[in-house]
C-alpha cells in the first residue's frame, strides 16, 4: 500500500508566459548576495572580549530567509516617486499589466498614508492542496528599499486564480528601477488546522526556569548549540 502523496505547491501561468516571465523559487535557493558573501566569522572584530559571530551564524535569521517560496518581480518595472512619497508613478515595457491602483480611502487611517496604495499584479496562479492556505509577506531579511508589501493570507486550495499584491513605495523622492526577477514577495504555505492550537499565559513553574536557565547557559558555553542541538535539522 502506497502512502499519501506529499503535499505540493504549484505555480502555473499562461503557456506563452513560461520561459518568460521570472519563476517562483524555493527560498532557500534565493539568498541574497550580501547574505552568501557575509563570513559566519568577522576575524576583525575577534578577541578576547568578541566572539565576532555574524548574522550567518544566526538559524532563525537563515531559516526565515530559506522558509517557503519566493515569488519574484515578473518584469522590469521603473517607479518614480514624488512629492515626499505622495506621488508614486509606473511604467514598464512589458506587454502585461504589471501595476495598478488603490484608491487611498480604501486604507483610511493606515500608518503608510499620505503614501498611496499600489498593486503588482502576478502572473501565477498559486494552487495548493485541500486545506492548504498561503501567507504572503515582504521577503523576509531581504528588504529592497523601495516598496514595500502588504501581508495577506489566501486560501490558495479554492482560490485558483491570480492573486495580485498591495504595497506602498517606501523609498525616498527619486526614479528608480526594479529589475525582473527581484524579490516580491515569499510565500509560506501552510495547514489552516495547524493554526487552531490553544493558548495558554501564565507564569513559569520552577522546572521551566531552571530548562530555561540551561538553554540560556549551553548556548553562551560554545557556538553552536542552538544549532546542533535544538534546531531541527533542514
Amino acid at each position: 500500500m502506497t502512502g499519501s502523496p506529499e503535499p505540493k505547491i504549484e505555480f502555473l501561468c499562461a503557456p506563452e508566459d513560461l520561459g518568460v516571465i521570472a519563476a517562483p523559487v524555493p527560498a532557500r535557493e534565493a539568498l541574497p548576495e550580501w547574505f552568501k558573501r557575509l563570513a559566519p566569522v568577522d576575524r576583525q572584530h575577534l578577541s578576547t572580549t568578541d566572539n565576532a559571530l555574524t548574522v550567518k551564524r544566526c538559524m532563525p535569521f537563515l531559516d526565515a530567509l530559506m522558509t517557503g517560496w519566493i515569488l519574484p518581480l515578473a518584469a522590469t518595472v521603473r517607479i518614480e516617486v514624488l512629492d515626499s512619497g505622495q506621488t508614486v508613478n509606473t511604467g514598464w515595457d512589458f506587454d502585461r499589466t504589471m501595476v495598478s491602483n488603490h484608491h487611498p480611502y480604501q486604507i483610511a487611517g493606515h500608518p503608510m498614508q499620505p503614501r498611496p496604495p499600489n498593486k503588482f499584479h502576478n502572473h501565477w496562479t498559486i494552487r495548493t492542496p485541500k486545506g492548504w492556505s498561503c501567507l504572503f509577506i515582504p521577503p523576509m531579511n531581504q528588504p529592497n528599499g523601495v516598496v514595500e508589501i502588504a501581508a495577506g493570507v489566501v486560501d490558495t486550495d479554492e482560490y485558483t486564480s491570480l492573486i495580485h499584491f498591495p504595497f506602498f513605495a517606501i523609498a525616498a523622492d527619486g526614479l528608480y528601477t526594479l529589475e525582473k526577477g527581484t524579490p516580491l514577495v515569499q510565500v509560506i504555505p501552510f495547514r489552516r488546522d495547524a493554526m487552531d492550537i490553544a493558548g495558554e499565559v501564565r507564569a513559569e513553574t520552577p522546572q521551566e526556569a531552571a530548562e530555561r536557565q540551561r538553554i540560556l547557559r549551553a548556548t553562551s558555553a560554545g557556538d553552536g548549540w542552538y544549532r546542533k542541538e535544538a534546531r531541527e535539522k533542514r
